[in-house]
Parts: structure tokens; sequence; C-alpha cells
């Protein structure tokens, strides 16, 4: 079994770790270890916040750290709130906030069609001996006028999956899974080793 150290302080990155890589990884949390570990998320990349979060976290347990850093791009609003997804309304992890500001940003796109945006994931394993290694992924769909399901978290209510022909906060775990962002950036950095 590998284990790896989650970089991240949100239970529900930390559930799709462990649902995603599955039996074969044990994925501690910064609680398991009793780490507090804070990270400002300055870069101007996905990649480079995640390179950031597992190199911090690495540093401070001595162990290989696996960071995500995901955002939605809505290609509406030039592709925000991208990298401020978390913190698209002015606080960190306010998700109804930021929702609501998505929903006022976008209410002059009155065609369903022309609300495309996607969801992103850049995520990043550093070893104790300095090597890291990354992948990439993404899931297209559509910005809807409402929220949309009580699933999820942050804007899954609102994020019309073209795969699933439904919102992220109507599907269920497995199904978010088989085609989220998360998923397909982690298979592609397994892919990578």
């Amino acid at each position: 079994m590998i284990t790896l150290v989650a970089a991240t302080n949100n239970p529900h990155k930390l559930i799709e770790f462990r649902e995603i890589l599955g039996e074969n990884y044990d994925i501690k949390s910064l609680n398991d270890l009793g780490l507090h570990v804070e990270v400002v998320e300055d870069a101007d990349s996905f990649y480079g916040n995640a390179y950031k979060k597992a190199k911090a976290v690495c540093d401070a347990c001595g162990q290989a750290a696996l960071s995500d850093d995901s955002g939605l791009i809505v290609d509406a609003l030039g592709g925000a709130p991208g990298v401020y997804s978390a913190r698209y309304a002015g606080r960190d992890g306010d998700d109804e906030a930021n929702r609501k500001k998505l929903l006022k940003e976008m209410a002059a796109v009155t065609d369903f069609n022309k609300r495309t945006a996607r969801f992103h994931s850049s995520v990043v394993i550093v070893y104790p001996d300095g090597r890291s290694i990354s992948g990439a992924g993404d899931t297209e769909g559509k910005i809807l006028f409402e929220e949309k399901g009580d699933g999820g978290f942050g804007y899954d209510c609102l994020f019309y999956s073209d795969d699933l022909g439904k919102s992220f906060g109507e599907a269920t775990p497995e199904e978010k899974n088989s085609v989220s962002h998360r998923a397909r950036a982690l298979f592609d950095l397994l892919a990578a080793k």
C-alpha cells in the first residue's frame, strides 16, 4: 500500500482522493498526523498552487504529499473565477457567497449554450527526495441558472455536467468521480508515475 499525505484541509477533497484512488493508497490527512500547515495560494496557476501545497506538507512531515488545486473556468467571464474559485466572493471557502456572485455575474448570459464552463484540476505529488510528479484534468459543462441538487460542494450544484446530463449536485459521488476533473487529473498523474 502506498501512503500519501493529502495537503488539504478540505474534507470533501480528502474523501474524493480516497474514493478515486481506492484501496491501494492510504491517504492520510493533516489531522491524522497532527499537522497544521497553512500555505498562501498566490501562484498564478493551478499547478503552481498545487505544487506549493504539496511541497510545504512534504517538508513539514517528511512523507510524500499529494495536493490538488482546482477551480471553475467560465468562458463568458474570461476564465474567472479560475485560481480564485475558493475565494471568488472575497472570503476563502464561502461556497454560498461564491455561488451567489457567480449567478450575479452570469445574469446577462441568457443563452444556456453560451454559459460554457469547465472544472480544472492540477494534482502534484512531492516526495521527500525532491522529486515530483503531476497530472491535470478537465470536465466540461455549463453554468445553470439556479442551483440544482444538494450533493457535492463548492459550485457543484451550479455546474451542469455535459458527461452526466445533470448537475454535479444531482450526481451520486460515484457518478461525479467517474467524470470529474479531479479523477481525470489523478488518473493522469498515476499514468505519469
